[in-house]
C-alpha cells in the first residue's frame, strides 16, 4: 500500500517557502503534473513560474466559450511568449447554439438553471480533462484572499473528486504581491476578464468545491 503524504506536515514546510520554491517541490515529486489556467487577470503569473520549471508541462484551460475578445487575445499572446503546451477542453454544446436555441447563460438569480449551465460548460470538461490526462498532482493559481471557502484551504490539499494532489503555489500571496511579480517580469494583466459560470469575484463555480 502506497504511504499516504502527511498534508499537515507538508504545508507547515512549504508555508515558508517561495511560489518557485512550491512549484519546484510539486515537480520533484516525480508524479504527473498538470497547470490549470482561465487566464483570468493575474494568471500570467503562475504559468510564467511553472514554464520557467517545466517548459513542457500540460496547461489546461476549460474553454467555455464566454471569454471576452480581450482574454482571448491575452491567451493567445501569453501561450505565443511563454511556449505553452496548451490542452483546451470545451463543451459538448457551443456558445452560439446556446445562445440561440437556449437564450444565452442565466444569471445567478436562477440558481438551479445556473448550476445546471456551470456544470455543463466547465464542470463537464474540467472533469472530461481529468479522466483523459489522469494527473496526480494539479497545480492552480487559487489564493487564500480570493473567497471565504480559499480561505478553508492550504497550499495542498487532497481533490477526492478526481484523486489529486491540488498545489496552489500561490496561495499567501496577495494581490499585491502577484501584481509586483507581474510587473517585476513585465507580465501582462487581463482586466477584461469575465467568467459567466462565477459572475462575482467572491463566488465559486464549483471546480474548488470538488462539484460533479
Amino acid at each position: 500500500m502506497t504511504e499516504q503524504p502527511n498534508l499537515a506536515d507538508i504545508n507547515q514546510t512549504l508555508k515558508q517557502q517561495s511560489p518557485e520554491s512550491i512549484i519546484q517541490w510539486a515537480l520533484e515529486q516525480q508524479q504527473k503534473t498538470i497547470v490549470t489556467t482561465n487566464f483570468g487577470p493575474h494568471e500570467a503569473a503562475i504559468l510564467h513560474m511553472v514554464s520557467q520549471h517545466c517548459p513542457d508541462i500540460p496547461v489546461v484551460c476549460i474553454d467555455h466559450g464566454y471569454n471576452t475578445e480581450a482574454t482571448y487575445r491575452f491567451a493567445e499572446e501569453l501561450t505565443q511568449r511563454l511556449l505553452l503546451n496548451m490542452h483546451y477542453y470545451t463543451p459538448k454544446v457551443t456558445a452560439k447554439r446556446r445562445m440561440v436555441v437556449y437564450d444565452g447563460f442565466p444569471g445567478i438569480d436562477d440558481e438551479q438553471a445556473h448550476d445546471v449551465f456551470t456544470r455543463e460548460v466547465k464542470l463537464e470538461p474540467f472533469h472530461r480533462a481529468m479522466l483523459e490526462l489522469k494527473p496526480d498532482i494539479w497545480l492552480t493559481a487559487i489564493r487564500k484572499d480570493q473567497t471565504a471557502f480559499r480561505g478553508s484551504l492550504d497550499i495542498v490539499t487532497k481533490d477526492s473528486n478526481i484523486g489529486a494532489l491540488k498545489v496552489a503555489p500561490l496561495f499567501y500571496w496577495s494581490e499585491s504581491e502577484v501584481e509586483d511579480y507581474l510587473k517585476k517580469h513585465d507580465l501582462p494583466i487581463e482586466r477584461d476578464y469575465f467568467d459567466p459560470t462565477k459572475v462575482l469575484t467572491h463566488r465559486e463555480c464549483g471546480l474548488h468545491l470538488g462539484k460533479t
